[in-house]
């Protein structure tokens, strides 16, 4: 019914609904009704769109929040802690639009369904969004009640897409690929109880999304730095998945989990150890260092190489105590930021029919994303005063996101490319069961 009454309603427009996406289609152009709805049907089209875009926008203006308490100018809005909401946000927030639009994505890819598009993926982000906001203005509220109505809106994100993912495995007949919606679970559940203020919850946030880095990255990393090598002709390839790949996610496994329950044990340390030596040498059977010629897929291996050096670093920090660095930020604005940045950019690249190569601009974002994580963790290390070591750190770190919203916004909003051309064009993400 709802065709026919905007048909007549704007004469010429034509609504066609298809599954749950909408294509507008007509045979007028120019009005800001046109414009919009064509780019509402776009921007909906995939996952990517719109989550990539708010993890982007709020690891800017999530950051810039957290340097303005810091520097004294702004105050905490939030029910939860300064540090507990900047830990929240960066962990939950950021890491959760960045799996959502990775996953919805992804997924189809690996069920031959058709994505979650139009209104359902809408709501799925306005959730999200909604999440962030009422942890921000939790604390302007009235009682205890603003901080479980924040904790209720924040886990309905999650509850709704490990519903999502499990339909669209258990429904495309995926069942091998069911532990990644395991893992989602994990990092939601993990986030239901940061909120209510278990301390060891932030450790399993950040535990889930690194063993989902780990298992994805370790298929997407070797499987795209193949595909490039291959195409320029090189003989070195990667080295293919077998028993060494399974031992290393085994110990980062057993790793994570005692981190999560055991942190100050010595043993848990020396798993971390371990576990990051490991990552390292997977790291280097992937040949890595032939790739400098194209940055986007070099990123690839930087943003892992980040998730190995922090787990070693971690469990050096633990193990001998007193480092004068930051480990987690390794794991977090490095290995989280960077492995992310790393999917986002290629998969928002391919997906919108352009080139799979990175330009001058995108590598400058590479690199200032880079530079502030590794600013943040060696912040001890610098004469400057080391207040102003972490402002410098956070304004380059999110400079390097804005530019990347700003670059990657005209591929989000705007239809795909009919042709990609180029070097590399569209690749399907490899399911990390494969």
């Amino acid at each position: 019914m709802a065709a026919p009454f905007l048909s007549r309603m704007s004469p010429g427009l034509t609504v066609v609904m298809h599954g749950a996406g909408i294509n507008c289609h007509c045979n007028r152009t120019g009005g800001f009704g046109t414009n919009f709805m064509a780019w509402h049907s776009h921007w909906l089209d995939r996952g990517f769109r719109p989550f990539f875009m708010g993890a982007g926008l709020w690891a800017v203006l999530a950051m810039m929040h957290w340097l303005h308490m810091l520097a004294g100018i702004g105050t905490q809005s939030s029910a939860l802690e300064p540090m507990a909401w900047h830990r929240h946000e960066m962990i939950f927030g950021y890491g959760g639009a960045a799996m959502a639009g990775f996953l919805l994505t992804a997924i189809p890819n690996w069920t031959g369904r058709l994505p979650v598009r139009g209104l359902p993926l809408l709501g799925l982000f306005l959730l999200w969004v909604a999440g962030r906001l009422a942890d921000l203005g939790s604390g302007e509220w009235a009682g205890a009640t603003a901080a479980l109505v924040a904790a209720v809106v924040d886990s309905g994100f999650w509850a709704v897409l490990v519903a999502v993912i499990l339909r669209e495995l258990v429904t495309g007949k995926n069942n091998r690929n069911l532990p990644v919606a395991g893992l989602v679970a994990f990092v939601g559940v993990a986030s239901a109880l940061d909120q209510a203020g278990y301390d060891f919850a932030w450790r399993q946030g950040l535990g889930g999304i690194v063993m989902l880095i780990l298992l994805v990255g370790g298929r997407v990393t070797p499987s795209f730095t193949r595909n490039w090598l291959v195409k320029e002709g090189c003989d070195h390839l990667p080295a293919p998945f077998g028993p060494f790949d399974r031992v290393a996610l085994g110990t980062a496994l057993a790793a994570l989990v005692a981190w999560i329950v055991l942190p100050e044990a010595e043993w848990t340390s020396l798993l971390l150890v371990a576990a990051g030596l490991a990552g390292l040498v997977r790291l280097g059977r992937w040949q890595g260092h032939r790739t400098f010629a194209e940055p986007l897929v070099t990123i690839l291996h930087v943003g892992y190489g980040w998730i190995a050096m922090g787990l070693l670093l971690v469990g050096l920090d633990g193990w001998q105590g007193g480092l004068p660095i930051s480990a987690v930020h390794a794991l977090t604005a490095g290995g989280v930021a960077v492995m992310s940045l790393a999917v986002m950019t290629r998969a928002s690249l391919g997906h919108s029919g352009r080139p799979l190569h990175a330009g001058m601009g995108l590598t400058v974002i590479y690199l200032l994303v880079n530079a502030g994580a590794l600013l943040r963790v060696t912040a001890e290390l610098w004469p400057l005063p080391y207040d102003e070591m972490i402002l410098v750190s956070g304004v380059i770190w999110a400079a390097g996101f804005l530019f990347y919203v700003v670059m990657f916004t005209p591929m989000w909003i705007l239809a795909r490319r009919k042709k990609g051309g180029g070097r590399g064009g569209n690749e399907v993400e490899p399911a990390p069961s494969r």
